[in-house]
Protein backbone atom coordinates (compact mmCIF):
# COMPACT_ATOMS: atom_id res chain seq x y z
CA UNK A 1 0.00 0.00 0.00
CA UNK A 2 1.17 3.12 -1.12
CA UNK A 3 1.36 6.64 0.62
CA UNK A 4 -0.54 8.11 -2.50
CA UNK A 5 -3.41 6.03 -1.86
CA UNK A 6 -4.11 6.48 1.94
CA UNK A 7 -5.87 9.98 1.53
CA UNK A 8 -8.80 8.75 -0.43
CA UNK A 9 -8.87 5.57 1.60
CA UNK A 10 -9.22 7.98 4.82
CA UNK A 11 -11.70 10.06 3.61
CA UNK A 12 -14.07 7.07 1.55
CA UNK A 13 -13.92 5.33 5.40
CA UNK A 14 -15.29 8.27 6.67
CA UNK A 15 -18.27 8.74 4.03
CA UNK A 16 -19.11 4.95 4.98
CA UNK A 17 -18.81 5.40 8.47
CA UNK A 18 -21.24 8.42 8.23
CA UNK A 19 -23.44 7.09 5.29
CA UNK A 20 -23.83 3.92 8.25
CA UNK A 21 -25.17 6.85 10.83
CA UNK A 22 -22.56 5.94 13.23
CA UNK A 23 -21.95 9.55 15.15
CA UNK A 24 -19.77 11.72 13.61
CA UNK A 25 -17.50 12.69 16.60
CA UNK A 26 -16.90 8.96 16.98
CA UNK A 27 -16.76 8.15 13.51
CA UNK A 28 -13.99 11.45 13.28
CA UNK A 29 -12.24 9.60 15.86
CA UNK A 30 -12.25 6.17 14.44
CA UNK A 31 -11.46 6.32 11.61
CA UNK A 32 -8.64 8.91 12.09
CA UNK A 33 -6.93 6.38 14.91
CA UNK A 34 -7.36 3.06 12.66
CA UNK A 35 -5.74 4.99 10.05
CA UNK A 36 -2.92 6.25 12.20
CA UNK A 37 -1.55 3.07 13.98
CA UNK A 38 -1.97 1.20 10.40
CA UNK A 39 0.46 4.26 8.52
CA UNK A 40 2.93 3.40 11.75
CA UNK A 41 2.78 -0.11 10.53
CA UNK A 42 3.20 0.48 7.60
CA UNK A 43 6.27 3.13 8.42
CA UNK A 44 4.84 6.20 7.18
CA UNK A 45 5.41 7.88 9.96
CA UNK A 46 6.72 6.90 13.94
CA UNK A 47 4.67 6.67 16.78
CA UNK A 48 5.61 9.70 18.54
CA UNK A 49 4.42 11.65 15.81
CA UNK A 50 0.77 10.55 17.53
CA UNK A 51 2.23 12.57 20.54
CA UNK A 52 0.94 15.14 19.61
CA UNK A 53 -2.73 14.29 19.58
CA UNK A 54 -3.07 14.97 23.35
CA UNK A 55 -0.99 18.25 22.97
CA UNK A 56 -3.92 18.86 20.38
CA UNK A 57 -7.01 17.98 22.53
CA UNK A 58 -5.36 20.04 25.41
CA UNK A 59 -5.49 23.05 22.96
CA UNK A 60 -8.62 22.16 22.36
CA UNK A 61 -10.20 22.43 25.97
CA UNK A 62 -7.84 25.67 26.49
CA UNK A 63 -9.17 27.54 23.90
CA UNK A 64 -10.81 30.59 25.42
CA UNK A 65 -12.82 31.55 21.75
CA UNK A 66 -14.84 28.27 22.21
CA UNK A 67 -16.29 29.65 26.00
CA UNK A 68 -18.21 31.73 23.68
CA UNK A 69 -20.35 28.86 22.47
CA UNK A 70 -22.01 27.82 25.89
CA UNK A 71 -22.29 31.89 26.88
CA UNK A 72 -24.23 32.29 23.52
CA UNK A 73 -26.42 29.13 23.84
CA UNK A 74 -27.00 29.98 27.42
CA UNK A 75 -28.21 33.10 26.51
CA UNK A 76 -30.41 32.48 23.67
CA UNK A 77 -32.25 29.49 25.92
CA UNK A 78 -33.20 32.21 28.94
CA UNK A 79 -34.66 33.85 25.85
CA UNK A 80 -36.59 31.26 24.83
CA UNK A 81 -38.55 30.94 28.04
CA UNK A 82 -38.70 35.09 28.94
CA UNK A 83 -41.77 35.91 27.26
CA UNK A 84 -39.20 38.38 24.93
CA UNK A 85 -40.33 36.92 21.35
CA UNK A 86 -44.58 36.93 22.32
CA UNK A 87 -43.85 41.05 23.30
CA UNK A 88 -41.90 41.49 19.84
CA UNK A 89 -44.17 39.52 17.85
CA UNK A 90 -47.45 40.32 19.32
CA UNK A 91 -46.60 43.94 19.16
CA UNK A 92 -45.45 43.81 15.62
CA UNK A 93 -48.21 41.81 13.91
CA UNK A 94 -50.76 44.32 15.70
CA UNK A 95 -48.29 47.02 14.00
CA UNK A 96 -48.11 45.58 9.86
CA UNK A 97 -51.47 43.70 10.52
CA UNK A 98 -53.70 46.30 8.27
CA UNK A 99 -51.56 45.02 5.11
CA UNK A 100 -51.51 41.81 3.44
CA UNK A 101 -48.64 39.69 4.36
CA UNK A 102 -48.29 42.03 7.33
CA UNK A 103 -47.96 38.96 9.54
CA UNK A 104 -45.35 37.70 7.60
CA UNK A 105 -43.07 41.01 7.51
CA UNK A 106 -43.47 40.82 11.18
CA UNK A 107 -41.93 37.17 11.70
CA UNK A 108 -39.22 38.34 9.32
CA UNK A 109 -38.60 41.25 11.29
CA UNK A 110 -38.57 39.20 14.80
CA UNK A 111 -37.11 36.51 13.41
CA UNK A 112 -33.63 39.17 12.73
CA UNK A 113 -33.95 40.99 15.92
CA UNK A 114 -34.01 37.21 18.01
CA UNK A 115 -31.28 35.79 15.59
CA UNK A 116 -29.37 39.10 16.63
CA UNK A 117 -29.81 38.13 20.47
CA UNK A 118 -30.15 34.64 20.95
CA UNK A 119 -27.63 33.25 17.94
CA UNK A 120 -29.70 29.83 18.06
CA UNK A 121 -32.37 28.73 15.59
CA UNK A 122 -34.37 26.41 17.53
CA UNK A 123 -35.24 29.45 20.07
CA UNK A 124 -36.60 31.25 17.05
CA UNK A 125 -38.17 29.11 14.88
CA UNK A 126 -39.68 26.94 18.53
CA UNK A 127 -40.59 30.84 19.97
CA UNK A 128 -42.11 32.20 16.63
CA UNK A 129 -43.97 28.94 15.63
CA UNK A 130 -45.90 28.77 19.05
CA UNK A 131 -46.82 31.85 18.75
CA UNK A 132 -47.55 33.05 14.94
CA UNK A 133 -48.52 29.82 13.30
CA UNK A 134 -52.14 29.23 14.63
CA UNK A 135 -52.74 33.36 14.23
CA UNK A 136 -51.47 32.61 10.67
CA UNK A 137 -53.96 29.61 10.21
CA UNK A 138 -56.88 31.47 11.92
CA UNK A 139 -57.18 34.56 9.43
CA UNK A 140 -56.54 32.45 6.54
CA UNK A 141 -52.81 32.39 5.64
CA UNK A 142 -51.46 29.67 2.81
CA UNK A 143 -49.82 27.37 4.96
CA UNK A 144 -46.89 26.88 2.93
CA UNK A 145 -46.15 30.26 3.31
CA UNK A 146 -46.60 30.51 6.86
CA UNK A 147 -44.77 27.70 7.72
CA UNK A 148 -41.90 28.28 5.19
CA UNK A 149 -41.56 32.28 6.21
CA UNK A 150 -41.24 31.03 10.29
CA UNK A 151 -38.86 28.14 9.31
CA UNK A 152 -36.74 30.61 6.77
CA UNK A 153 -36.76 33.85 9.53
CA UNK A 154 -35.94 31.27 12.16
CA UNK A 155 -32.32 30.61 9.89
CA UNK A 156 -31.26 33.89 9.81
CA UNK A 157 -29.94 33.63 13.26
CA UNK A 158 -27.42 31.49 11.24
CA UNK A 159 -25.75 34.26 9.30
CA UNK A 160 -26.70 37.13 11.50
CA UNK A 161 -24.61 38.20 14.23
CA UNK A 162 -23.86 37.03 16.91
CA UNK A 163 -24.11 33.39 15.28
CA UNK A 164 -22.36 30.10 16.63
CA UNK A 165 -21.52 28.89 13.49
CA UNK A 166 -19.47 32.37 12.63
CA UNK A 167 -18.07 31.61 16.48
CA UNK A 168 -16.43 28.13 14.77
CA UNK A 169 -15.44 29.32 11.48
CA UNK A 170 -13.42 32.09 13.13
CA UNK A 171 -11.67 29.89 14.26
CA UNK A 172 -11.18 26.72 11.73
CA UNK A 173 -9.93 29.41 9.46
CA UNK A 174 -7.68 31.51 12.25
CA UNK A 175 -9.43 34.51 11.84
CA UNK A 176 -10.51 36.98 14.60
CA UNK A 177 -14.52 36.76 15.43
CA UNK A 178 -14.81 40.43 15.31
CA UNK A 179 -13.85 40.44 11.53
CA UNK A 180 -16.44 37.16 10.98
CA UNK A 181 -19.21 39.44 12.82
CA UNK A 182 -18.58 42.83 10.53
CA UNK A 183 -18.32 40.69 7.56
CA UNK A 184 -21.97 38.85 7.99
CA UNK A 185 -23.81 41.87 8.42
CA UNK A 186 -23.91 42.97 5.15
CA UNK A 187 -25.76 39.22 4.20
CA UNK A 188 -27.63 39.45 6.97
CA UNK A 189 -29.03 42.98 5.78
CA UNK A 190 -29.70 41.41 2.24
CA UNK A 191 -31.10 38.34 3.54
CA UNK A 192 -33.78 40.02 5.45
CA UNK A 193 -34.42 42.20 2.59
CA UNK A 194 -34.45 39.04 -0.32
CA UNK A 195 -37.27 37.76 2.33
CA UNK A 196 -39.36 40.80 2.73
CA UNK A 197 -39.53 41.37 -0.93
CA UNK A 198 -40.73 38.04 -1.78
CA UNK A 199 -43.68 38.75 0.74
CA UNK A 200 -44.37 41.93 -1.36
CA UNK A 201 -44.27 39.92 -4.69
CA UNK A 202 -46.37 37.52 -3.08
CA UNK A 203 -49.46 40.10 -1.79
CA UNK A 204 -49.14 41.28 -5.31
CA UNK A 205 -49.42 38.46 -7.08
CA UNK A 206 -51.34 36.42 -4.51
CA UNK A 207 -53.01 38.80 -2.06
CA UNK A 208 -55.12 35.84 -1.05
CA UNK A 209 -52.53 34.22 0.51
CA UNK A 210 -51.24 36.44 2.68
CA UNK A 211 -54.53 38.34 3.86
CA UNK A 212 -54.55 41.26 6.27
CA UNK A 213 -56.03 41.38 9.59
CA UNK A 214 -59.89 41.89 9.94
CA UNK A 215 -60.27 44.83 12.09
CA UNK A 216 -61.45 42.73 15.23
CA UNK A 217 -58.03 41.32 15.48
CA UNK A 218 -56.00 44.55 15.41
CA UNK A 219 -57.14 45.04 19.28
CA UNK A 220 -54.59 48.09 19.92
CA UNK A 221 -53.66 50.80 17.53
CA UNK A 222 -52.46 54.21 18.29
CA UNK A 223 -50.26 55.13 21.60
CA UNK A 224 -50.70 51.50 23.40
CA UNK A 225 -49.94 49.90 20.45
CA UNK A 226 -46.36 52.04 19.92
CA UNK A 227 -45.84 51.15 23.18
CA UNK A 228 -46.21 47.88 23.16
CA UNK A 229 -43.40 47.44 20.60
CA UNK A 230 -41.15 49.69 21.73
CA UNK A 231 -41.56 47.38 24.57
CA UNK A 232 -40.20 44.68 22.95
CA UNK A 233 -38.01 46.24 20.79
CA UNK A 234 -36.04 49.09 23.25
CA UNK A 235 -34.74 46.28 25.81
CA UNK A 236 -33.82 43.62 22.48
CA UNK A 237 -31.66 46.81 21.17
CA UNK A 238 -29.87 47.04 24.57
CA UNK A 239 -29.20 43.52 24.57
CA UNK A 240 -27.78 44.03 20.74
CA UNK A 241 -25.73 46.86 22.16
CA UNK A 242 -23.96 44.71 24.95
CA UNK A 243 -23.49 41.46 22.93
CA UNK A 244 -22.51 43.27 20.02
CA UNK A 245 -21.70 46.57 19.98
CA UNK A 246 -18.96 45.90 22.79
CA UNK A 247 -16.99 43.40 20.17
CA UNK A 248 -17.49 45.66 17.63
CA UNK A 249 -16.00 48.55 19.73
CA UNK A 250 -13.33 46.66 20.79
CA UNK A 251 -15.00 46.52 24.35
CA UNK A 252 -14.97 42.90 24.71
CA UNK A 253 -14.00 39.65 23.47
CA UNK A 254 -16.35 37.65 22.00
CA UNK A 255 -16.12 35.52 24.92
CA UNK A 256 -16.75 38.07 27.45
CA UNK A 257 -19.53 39.70 25.30
CA UNK A 258 -21.16 36.35 25.33
CA UNK A 259 -21.30 36.49 29.27
CA UNK A 260 -22.61 40.00 29.29
CA UNK A 261 -25.27 38.55 27.10
CA UNK A 262 -26.21 35.91 29.64
CA UNK A 263 -26.61 38.16 32.69
CA UNK A 264 -28.60 40.64 30.20
CA UNK A 265 -30.52 37.27 29.04
CA UNK A 266 -31.49 36.44 32.87
CA UNK A 267 -32.05 40.22 33.84
CA UNK A 268 -35.02 40.26 30.81
CA UNK A 269 -36.28 37.02 32.35
CA UNK A 270 -36.65 39.12 35.63
CA UNK A 271 -38.02 41.76 34.36
CA UNK A 272 -40.70 39.70 32.48
CA UNK A 273 -41.39 37.78 35.90
CA UNK A 274 -40.66 34.78 33.99
CA UNK A 275 -37.75 33.65 35.80
CA UNK A 276 -37.18 30.62 37.80
CA UNK A 277 -34.76 28.12 39.52
CA UNK A 278 -36.42 25.53 37.01
CA UNK A 279 -36.10 27.86 33.71
CA UNK A 280 -32.06 28.13 34.32
CA UNK A 281 -32.18 24.52 35.05
CA UNK A 282 -33.49 23.37 31.43
CA UNK A 283 -31.28 26.42 29.87
CA UNK A 284 -28.03 25.19 31.23
CA UNK A 285 -28.95 21.48 30.10
CA UNK A 286 -29.78 22.30 26.90
CA UNK A 287 -26.13 24.54 27.00
CA UNK A 288 -24.25 21.30 28.41
CA UNK A 289 -25.66 19.08 26.00
CA UNK A 290 -24.73 21.27 22.66
CA UNK A 291 -21.39 22.43 24.39
CA UNK A 292 -20.35 18.64 24.87
CA UNK A 293 -21.68 17.70 21.46
CA UNK A 294 -19.23 20.22 20.15
CA UNK A 295 -16.32 19.85 21.91
CA UNK A 296 -16.62 15.75 21.19
CA UNK A 297 -16.73 16.78 17.53
CA UNK A 298 -13.94 18.70 17.37
CA UNK A 299 -11.97 16.28 19.33
CA UNK A 300 -12.75 13.69 17.07
CA UNK A 301 -11.88 16.48 13.77
CA UNK A 302 -8.40 16.74 15.17
CA UNK A 303 -7.92 13.27 15.24
CA UNK A 304 -8.80 13.17 11.90
CA UNK A 305 -6.96 16.00 10.60
CA UNK A 306 -3.39 14.91 12.33
CA UNK A 307 -3.66 11.52 10.31
CA UNK A 308 -4.52 13.28 7.52
CA UNK A 309 -2.02 15.70 7.52
CA UNK A 310 0.42 13.19 8.92
CA UNK A 311 0.02 11.01 5.40
CA UNK A 312 0.11 14.51 2.90
CA UNK A 313 -3.56 14.15 2.81
CA UNK A 314 -3.54 18.39 2.91
CA UNK A 315 -1.35 18.27 -0.34
CA UNK A 316 -4.11 15.72 -1.82
CA UNK A 317 -6.62 17.94 -1.11
CA UNK A 318 -4.66 21.25 -2.15
CA UNK A 319 -3.72 19.39 -5.89
CA UNK A 320 -6.86 17.75 -6.22
CA UNK A 321 -8.62 21.56 -6.09
CA UNK A 322 -5.98 24.14 -7.22
CA UNK A 323 -6.78 22.50 -10.16
CA UNK A 324 -10.07 22.49 -11.08
CA UNK A 325 -11.03 24.87 -14.37
CA UNK A 326 -11.96 28.27 -13.73
CA UNK A 327 -9.04 28.74 -11.00
CA UNK A 328 -10.40 30.71 -7.97
CA UNK A 329 -13.76 31.37 -9.05
CA UNK A 330 -14.16 27.27 -10.41
CA UNK A 331 -13.03 26.44 -6.42
CA UNK A 332 -15.31 28.40 -5.27
CA UNK A 333 -18.50 27.15 -7.01
CA UNK A 334 -17.09 23.53 -6.62
CA UNK A 335 -16.78 23.86 -2.82
CA UNK A 336 -20.55 25.45 -2.61
CA UNK A 337 -21.99 23.23 -4.38
CA UNK A 338 -19.98 20.61 -2.22
CA UNK A 339 -20.93 22.05 1.18
CA UNK A 340 -24.64 22.46 -0.09
CA UNK A 341 -24.92 18.89 -0.74
CA UNK A 342 -23.28 17.59 2.01
CA UNK A 343 -25.83 20.16 4.25
CA UNK A 344 -28.13 16.73 3.48
CA UNK A 345 -26.54 15.05 5.53
CA UNK A 346 -24.22 16.70 7.95
CA UNK A 347 -25.02 19.20 10.63
CA UNK A 348 -23.69 22.77 10.07
CA UNK A 349 -20.91 22.05 13.43
CA UNK A 350 -19.60 19.07 11.53
CA UNK A 351 -19.16 20.65 7.81
CA UNK A 352 -17.12 23.11 9.60
CA UNK A 353 -15.39 20.70 11.53
CA UNK A 354 -14.54 18.21 9.00
CA UNK A 355 -14.62 20.54 5.89
CA UNK A 356 -13.82 23.85 6.55
CA UNK A 357 -9.75 23.11 7.56
CA UNK A 358 -9.46 21.16 4.32
CA UNK A 359 -10.63 23.80 2.00
CA UNK A 360 -9.02 26.81 3.90
CA UNK A 361 -5.59 25.69 2.73
CA UNK A 362 -6.52 25.95 -0.65
CA UNK A 363 -8.40 29.08 -0.47
CA UNK A 364 -5.63 30.97 1.03
CA UNK A 365 -3.20 29.69 -1.89
CA UNK A 366 -5.35 30.84 -4.53
CA UNK A 367 -5.60 34.13 -3.19
CA UNK A 368 -9.22 33.87 -1.31
CA UNK A 369 -9.89 36.43 1.20
CA UNK A 370 -10.66 33.94 4.38
CA UNK A 371 -13.09 36.14 6.06
CA UNK A 372 -15.21 36.30 3.11
CA UNK A 373 -14.86 32.83 2.07
CA UNK A 374 -15.97 32.02 5.64
CA UNK A 375 -18.85 34.01 5.65
CA UNK A 376 -19.62 32.90 2.10
CA UNK A 377 -19.84 28.98 3.48
CA UNK A 378 -22.08 30.32 6.38
CA UNK A 379 -24.23 31.58 4.24
CA UNK A 380 -24.51 28.56 2.49
CA UNK A 381 -24.63 26.53 5.63
CA UNK A 382 -27.97 28.02 6.52
CA UNK A 383 -29.87 25.63 4.05
CA UNK A 384 -29.25 22.59 6.26
CA UNK A 385 -31.46 23.90 8.84
CA UNK A 386 -33.83 24.05 6.11
CA UNK A 387 -33.97 20.97 3.10
CA UNK A 388 -34.74 17.70 3.46
CA UNK A 389 -33.99 15.31 5.05
CA UNK A 390 -32.10 16.53 8.37
CA UNK A 391 -33.79 20.00 7.72
CA UNK A 392 -33.41 20.99 11.75
CA UNK A 393 -35.47 24.12 11.20
CA UNK A 394 -38.47 21.74 9.88
CA UNK A 395 -38.29 19.66 12.50
CA UNK A 396 -38.60 22.06 14.97
CA UNK A 397 -41.26 23.65 13.47
CA UNK A 398 -42.85 20.10 12.52
CA UNK A 399 -42.51 19.84 16.51
CA UNK A 400 -44.80 22.49 17.86
CA UNK A 401 -47.10 22.93 14.64
CA UNK A 402 -50.62 21.41 14.89
CA UNK A 403 -51.77 18.34 14.03
CA UNK A 404 -53.93 19.73 11.13
CA UNK A 405 -50.45 20.86 9.54
CA UNK A 406 -49.58 18.63 6.88
CA UNK A 407 -45.77 17.26 7.16
CA UNK A 408 -46.07 18.06 3.49
CA UNK A 409 -46.81 21.28 3.54
CA UNK A 410 -43.92 21.93 5.75
CA UNK A 411 -41.67 20.91 3.40
CA UNK A 412 -42.70 22.11 0.55
CA UNK A 413 -43.34 25.36 1.92
CA UNK A 414 -39.30 25.53 2.44
CA UNK A 415 -38.54 24.81 -1.01
CA UNK A 416 -38.94 28.63 -1.95
CA UNK A 417 -36.98 29.99 1.17
CA UNK A 418 -34.37 27.64 0.43
CA UNK A 419 -33.96 29.07 -3.68
CA UNK A 420 -33.68 32.88 -1.68
CA UNK A 421 -30.78 31.26 0.26
CA UNK A 422 -29.09 30.40 -2.73
CA UNK A 423 -29.85 33.51 -4.13
CA UNK A 424 -27.93 35.05 -1.50
CA UNK A 425 -25.09 32.63 -2.30
CA UNK A 426 -24.89 34.19 -5.38
CA UNK A 427 -25.08 37.67 -4.18
CA UNK A 428 -22.39 37.39 -1.98
CA UNK A 429 -20.32 35.78 -4.70
CA UNK A 430 -20.54 37.91 -7.13
CA UNK A 431 -20.11 40.95 -4.77
CA UNK A 432 -17.76 40.02 -2.32
CA UNK A 433 -17.95 44.09 -0.75
CA UNK A 434 -21.25 42.62 0.49
CA UNK A 435 -18.87 41.40 2.91
CA UNK A 436 -15.43 42.92 2.94
CA UNK A 437 -17.13 46.79 3.22
CA UNK A 438 -17.72 46.13 6.88
CA UNK A 439 -14.62 45.07 7.62
CA UNK A 440 -12.23 47.05 9.29
CA UNK A 441 -9.49 47.20 7.08
CA UNK A 442 -7.01 48.62 9.65
CA UNK A 443 -4.39 51.74 8.56
CA UNK A 444 -3.14 50.72 5.66
CA UNK A 445 0.40 50.39 6.36
CA UNK A 446 2.30 46.95 5.93
CA UNK A 447 4.24 46.98 9.34
CA UNK A 448 6.86 45.11 7.26
CA UNK A 449 7.94 48.92 5.80
CA UNK A 450 8.34 50.21 9.08
CA UNK A 451 11.67 51.81 9.91
CA UNK A 452 12.25 53.26 13.30
CA UNK A 453 15.52 55.15 13.44
CA UNK A 454 16.62 56.43 16.53
CA UNK A 455 19.34 59.59 16.55
CA UNK A 456 22.34 59.55 18.41
CA UNK A 457 23.71 62.15 20.84
CA UNK A 458 26.01 64.80 19.25
CA UNK A 459 29.24 63.90 20.56
CA UNK A 460 32.35 65.98 20.77
CA UNK A 461 34.99 65.56 17.87
CA UNK A 462 37.66 64.88 20.58
CA UNK A 463 35.48 61.82 21.81
CA UNK A 464 34.90 59.03 20.48
CA UNK A 465 32.35 56.64 21.47
CA UNK A 466 33.06 53.52 24.06
CA UNK A 467 33.88 50.50 23.04
CA UNK A 468 32.73 47.48 24.72
CA UNK A 469 34.61 43.95 24.79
Amino acid sequence: MSLEIMPPLMFGGLVVFLLIGFPVAFSLSAVGLFFGFLSIELGFFGPQYLGNLPLRVFGILANDLLLAIPFFTLMGAILERCGLAEDLLEGTGQLFGKIPGGLAYAVIIVGAILGAITGTVAASVIAMGMISLPIMMRYGYDMRLATGVIAASGTITQVIPPSLVLIVLGDQLGKSVGDMYAGAIGPSILQVLLFIAYIVVVSIISPHRVPPLPDEALTQRGWALWWRVLKGMVPSIVLIFMVLGTIFLGLATPTEAGAMGTVGAVALAVINRRFSWNLLWQATQNTMRITAMVIFILIGATVFSLVFQGVDGSLWIEHLLSHLPGGATGFLIFSQIFIFFLAFFLDFFEIAFIVIPLLAPVAAKLGIDLVWFGVLICVNMQTSFMHPPFGFALFYLRGIAPKEVRTSDIYWGAIPWVGLQLVLVAITIIWPESVTYWIDKGSGVDPSTVRIEVPLPDLPEDDAPPVFR
